[in-house]
């Protein structure tokens, strides 16, 4: 009698590796992540893990360029190009922190990377590409308001970009401190709409001529 034929699905795998990988590193960071507990949680073995991604150190670096591209996919769906720049920066500012708040994941692989010196994102070119098209839409918001008479002339795209991330970030990397130091829990939707609100406005302080 034949046996049935088991269908192969190496996408699928590949796919369920990264994902519970993901997971792995985001809790436990580089070191702390088991590969055993990757491939449990994945629904295969270790030796499928090795086969797809080489090494517990690539498929790190196969994490990262995942989180980034999904960052960079969901940018993709933003469109500000027929909006008023003012307007649009709010947007693209907003877009940027409300992800944040909802991918913590991300925050907190980055977060780990840094422990390494950035040793993986140096050894990835596919990232530095990923974050290559949010800066040019910044770019274009900025040329749109310096030739409306809106914004001042001075501003570093990449720089702004750096800033505007870090207003975002700080909060939601560092929520479980600024509670327990501070008592202000940025989780909470009335904390989290009040420091949106001034980040906005110092932002926009800054960006718009006087």
């Amino acid at each position: 009698m034949n046996q049935p034929k088991i269908k192969r699905d190496p996408e699928g795998t590949r796919r369920r590796i990264l994902l519970a990988a993901a997971e792995e590193f985001a809790a436990g960071g580089l070191f702390g992540a088991r590969v055993d507990q990757i491939a449990r949680r994945a629904e295969t073995n270790e030796r499928m893990l090795y086969y797809y991604f080489g090494s517990k150190e690539q498929l790190f670096t196969a994490v990262l360029e995942h989180a980034f591209a999904a960052l960079t996919e969901a940018e993709k769906t933003l469109d500000l190009d027929g909006i008023a720049p003012v307007e649009a920066m709010t947007q693209l500012a907003h877009f940027i922190w409300d992800y944040y708040r909802e991918h913590p994941e991300l925050l907190r692989l980055i977060n780990n990377e840094n422990l390494h010196e950035a040793r993986y994102i140096k050894g990835s070119t596919r990232i530095r590409e990923l974050i290559s098209p949010v800066v040019a839409t910044l770019a274009r918001i900025l040329e749109r308001g310096q030739h409306a008479g809106l914004f001042r002339n001075n501003v570093d795209p990449l720089r702004f970009y750096v800033t505007l991330s870090g207003l975002g970030y700080y909060i939601v990397s560092n929520r479980f401190t600024l509670e327990a130091t501070f008592g202000l829990d940025f989780s909470r939707d009335a904390e989290r709409d009040e420091i949106i609100k001034m980040n906005t406005e110092l932002l926009l302080a800054y960006l718009l001529r006087r």
